[in-house]
């Protein structure tokens, strides 16, 4: 009795079950390493902003601290943009006629707000605070770079929740004295970070939540 089936049949069933179980398993794994990749979290990707704001000149040529501009970090879960009329403080007495500055003083006299673009950020499902970092000696280079020699404001951390935990597990690696909070060049050597780490840990009873609660709430 002759076969049902021709010879290459058995191959070509192997081939197929094998290209499914291949799928399955490859599929989800290339999308779980695809979300943490710069294509996806756009690290490093410059944000252009309606207004050419080099945090270089205002930072290091003008020496204004971080919480100038954004002064709710330290008070908010939100760090907070700063009004128009903080920007007028300054620019109401100096460039008062520069064409790049047309912008804010239309948000100004016509109480618009500038349409800022967003460079870091979370899920709406992520419950993030600024303060209760800050206010625990996460400096804002942790995060952000040093944003004080960026022309082009770009994010410098993934923000996923790997790298969250990283820190949360070991805050020690990260902590640094709460008047070190803006300043972009501290960087003590590795053992030293570890005993003012440590230290910082135990003074103020810093022991961060590693539960799925503690963010998704």
């Amino acid at each position: 009795m002759s076969s049902i089936y021709p010879p290459w049949a058995n191959s070509l069933f192997w081939l197929l079950s094998s290209a499914v179980g291949l799928g399955i398993v490859s599929i989800p794994l290339g999308l779980m390493i695809y979300v943490r990749t710069p294509y996806s979290t756009n690290v490093r990707k410059a944000v252009e902003q309606p207004i050419q704001f080099d945090h270089r000149h205002h930072v290091l040529d003008d020496g204004i601290d971080c919480l100038f501009c954004h002064h709710l970090a330290d008070r908010s879960d939100q760090a907070g943009l700063p009004p128009t009329d903080l920007c007028m403080g300054c620019h109401g007495q100096i460039w008062i006629e520069a064409p790049i500055l047309q912008t804010v003083r239309e948000s100004f006299f016509e109480d618009i707000p500038i349409p800022w673009e967003r460079v870091n950020g979370v899920p709406d499902f992520v419950f993030f605070s600024h303060k209760a970092h800050v206010n625990r000696g996460v400096g804002c280079a942790s995060c952000h770079g040093n944003v004080a020699e960026m022309a082009v404001v770009y994010p410098v951390a993934s923000l996923t929740m790997d790298w969250c935990l990283d820190c949360h597990r070991e805050p020690e690696r990260h902590l640094r004295p709460l008047d070190r909070i803006t300043d972009m060049n501290w960087n003590p050597p590795p053992l030293e970070q570890l005993r003012i780490g440590r230290e910082i840990a135990r003074e103020l009873g810093i022991s961060p939540p590693t539960t799925c609660t503690a963010c998704h709430r």
